[in-house]
């Protein structure tokens, strides 16, 4: 019995392990791609458009924008909220 013991001992070490390794993995992609903002080149790429169709829906009101010194962010929530108001 002091076998299996030590082994459960060693799987439990490596299952903590594992876990800190993909909370970490995890944490490091929120703070790199979860960002709430992007520029309108990312909105275009994230919605499947060009960036003169973001500027346009801009323009027309429909999608809200921040603006930061000369940049212009649109939220990923209002990007969101656009293609469910959009869908058919």
């Amino acid at each position: 019995m002091p076998v299996q013991l030590k082994l459960d001992d060693l799987i439990d070490l490596l299952a903590e392990r594992l876990a800190e390794r993909v909370e970490a993995k995890l944490g490091d992609s929120k703070a790199s791609a979860g960002s709430r903002l992007l520029p309108v080149e990312q909105a275009a790429s994230y919605l499947g458009r060009s960036e003169d169709a973001i500027r346009h829906l801009i323009a027309c009101g429909k999608l809200p924008v921040v603006r930061a010194d000369k940049r212009i962010f649109l939220g990923i929530q209002d990007l969101d909220r656009w293609i469910s108001e959009n869908k058919q």
